[in-house]
């Protein structure tokens, strides 16, 4: 019996980047997130040192690497009292997020939550497991049935950002439903606001003394340019995370053995974060100044690798409008009916590519 899956949306901008190619300057391709910078040298250097890995790796994670976890959530995040039982290392955060509601044992009947503007594969996991979506962003809105919330935050497309406050409230909903509630916040320590990260779901604020039923979800891809080393963790209810260690041991879910070891050196080291905030930043501005100059307006986008850019029109004439002029975005109806009016541009190009986009906004007509 085949899944019943949508269709991969990537395939539908395919006609635009051959657009966008044939452009004389050749395409400036701001629709994909992905890292475009090296990856630091002591990451390399600990993956290399780490190739003699004969034996199976931990699914648990080497005590090293779950001692790193835990000290980066007490010196970064503002999450002090974490053990080595509250986390574990995972594929990558697509993996985890796709296949949790298989892991939480979800199936027809049962409702996943996700934000109104949402990365896809929180509806992917749901329906390989038959269970319902609802796009809701108001906690008073999630129905008795619902078994697992998603929360986005600093959100992909939109950059927007929870305050603890709401983080609290969506807490308190979801354990009064008996449900998990998992943030995705992998792009936490790109805050445009501060030079501190943006809240966790795990501050001691948001969860008031228990964990119970909460957890956070992390990838090194974003701030330490990690997205080949498939590199991401999760942390929060310790008797949650055992559950799903569990099931993680019998799939055989465990990152490789060097990437473990390089995964302890990029969460030990904040210069090369600091220092890859700052490109994304010059960049961000580039493409904040031109785009506003154009005619664009940027909905929220406090936090991220993204802009929300609209000019209140359908996103894909605004895509092809683009297209032309040799620059490839996301379609903001991606990620739901909310972004109908909305483009999805990545910050992750060279700096010299930037500046091509920039330049080609303040010369093109739109």
């Amino acid at each position: 019996m085949a899944l019943d899956l949508p269709d991969f949306p990537w395939d539908l901008l395919t006609p635009y980047g051959d657009r966008a190619r044939a452009h004389p300057d050749g395409i400036v391709d701001l629709s994909v997130g992905s890292p475009v910078d090296p990856t630091p040298a002591s990451v390399r250097e600990a993956l290399a040192a780490a190739t003699d890995a004969h034996a199976y790796p931990l699914t648990a994670g080497s005590p090293a690497l779950r001692e790193a976890i835990v000290e980066w959530y007490a010196r970064r995040r503002g999450v002090p009292d974490l053990t080595v039982a509250n986390v574990i290392p995972t594929i990558g955060s697509k993996e985890l997020v796709a296949l949790l509601p298989t892991l939480l044992g979800l199936g027809p009947g049962d409702v996943v939550v996700q934000p109104s503007a949402a990365y896809p594969s929180y509806a992917v996991g749901a329906a390989v497991v038959g269970a319902t979506v609802l796009t809701s962003d108001e906690p008073e809105e999630w129905p008795a049935e619902t078994k697992l919330v998603w929360l986005n935050s600093p959100g992909n497309p939109d950059g927007r950002v929870h305050s603890i406050e709401f983080l609290r409230r969506a807490v308190e909903r979801a354990r009064a439903l008996g449900a998990v509630i998992a943030n995705d916040e992998c792009y936490a320590e790109l805050d445009w606001s501060s030079d501190e990260p943006t809240p966790s779901i795990l501050h001691p604020d948001v969860t008031q003394g228990s964990r119970r039923l909460t957890l956070s979800v992390y990838s090194l891809s974003k701030q330490s340019n990690l997205a080949g080393y498939r590199a991401g963790f999760l942390a929060g209810c310790s008797d949650l995370v055992g559950e799903l260690l569990t099931a993680r041991k019998h799939l055989g879910l465990m990152p490789p053995a060097p990437v473990q070891a390089a995964m302890v050196a990029a969460l030990r080291d904040e210069t090369h974060v600091a220092a890859q905030k700052e490109l994304y930043r010059r960049r961000r501005e580039a493409l904040v100044g031109a785009l506003t100059a154009s005619g664009f307006r940027i909905d929220d986008s406090r936090a991220g690798l993204y802009l929300w850019a609209t000019r209140d029109e359908d996103c894909w004439e605004t895509v092809g409008a683009l297209a032309e002029l040799g620059i490839l975005v996301a379609p903001g109806s991606f990620y739901g009916e909310a972004g109908a009016k909305h483009v999805r541009v990545a910050l992750t190009a060279t700096d010299e590519k930037v500046d091509a986009a920039a330049a080609r906004l303040s010369a093109g007509r739109l």
